[in-house]
């Protein structure tokens, strides 16, 4: 049975004045529990994305008409608004369980030992982006889905990704000082896929605002541009990432780079070819709902694919930053006080 010490007033206090000091006090993660917390929020992002996507798709973008309440009289959704206030409340209620496993991810990297402070600003980071994505969703909602917050609200959720992604993969690093594993004329290469994913996914936003699946059932302002010259657009640019990533391989394999490298370059393509098919597929058959909603979550995935490429090009090996042990018990004794 594992002993817990009872909760003394001086850990009160230090609870009151820094209470993710005092459980790093008490408690140390193993290494896999901190990696999962990270990989839990990354999920969460992925799927507060997705469901995202289901409340537009389902023409529930206005299932709550107004924020930061559900309506003028309620906090929450009412029997009368049907279907379409249940998926848009649910959907602000998934907010919070995002938040939870970013709060939780929080915690394990506070608690790590040693400490090591640049998983902590990003597990934070994350929290204060999805804080200022919520209050633009709102703002999303009061203006009645305007096509330019909407896109505005999907990059910002994709930069929470982005976010989480990086605290997913540092998780499994050190903190030394990063070590390139193949030559600078390969990394300018992936920052030009990198560079091209970037306009694929903000030409996405534009196809979307232009398109016909507007949020809600009554009438709401698109982006005047033609749909399916933005979507050949966007077309273009997705046969220009494709056919970056291949090169990338071919180079990868032709300096007989790591297996890492090759590896996420490889998962990356795979991707892309899947969420080509989706594409083109949703196009030709009039944008069904559910194919669109898929195409989303591709859109995800590949973003996250391109950032593990990147990051995949140097190592960090060890753990160099931080308190060392012996010092962290020492501050986390002065911290939770006797017992």
């Amino acid at each position: 049975m594992v002993h817990v010490p009872k909760l003394t007033r001086a850990d009160a206090v230090a609870a009151l004045r820094n209470p993710l000091a005092l459980i790093a006090a008490r408690w140390t993660p193993d290494p896999r529990t901190v990696r999962r917390a990270a990989l839990a929020a990354l999920v969460m992002s992925v799927v507060i994305v997705v469901t995202g996507g289901a409340v537009r798709l389902t023409g529930s973008g206005l299932g709550c008409p107004t924020w930061p309440t559900c309506t003028e009289d309620s906090l929450t959704t009412t029997s009368a608004m049907g279907f379409h206030g249940a998926i848009e409340f649910g959907n602000r209620m998934l907010t919070y369980v995002l938040c939870a496993a970013i709060g939780w991810a929080i915690i394990a990297a506070r608690s790590e030992k040693p400490y090591r402070r640049s998983l902590t600003r990003l597990g934070w980071t994350q929290f204060w982006v999805v804080m200022g994505n919520a209050v633009l969703g709102g703002i999303v909602v009061l203006v009645g889905l305007n096509p330019y917050t909407v896109a505005a609200h999907f990059l910002l959720s994709t930069g929470l990704i982005t976010v989480a992604t990086v605290m997913w993969q540092r998780t499994r690093e050190g903190d030394a000082a990063p070590r390139p594993l193949v030559g600078k004329a390969v990394q300018q290469l992936v920052w030009f896929l990198v560079a091209a994913s970037v306009l694929l996914i903000a030409v996405g936003t534009v196809v979307t605002g232009a398109g016909p699946h507007a949020g809600d059932s009554k009438e709401i302002n698109r982006i005047p541009i033609d749909w399916e010259t933005v979507s050949k657009l966007h077309a273009v640019l997705a046969w220009i990432v494709v056919t970056l990533t291949f090169a990338l391989w071919f180079v990868l394999k032709a300096v007989d780079a790591p297996k890492g490298p090759l590896d996420r370059t490889r998962e990356l393509f795979l991707i892309l070819l899947s969420q080509g098919v989706i594409g083109y597929v949703q196009y030709f058959t009039h944008l069904p709902e559910v194919l669109v909603g898929l195409h989303m979550f591709g859109s995800c995935l590949v973003w996250i694919g391109v950032l593990r490429v990147l990051l995949s090009l140097r190592e960090r090996p060890g753990a160099t930053s931080g308190l060392p042990a012996q010092a962290y018990e020492s501050v986390n004794a002065s911290i939770a006080g006797p017992r």
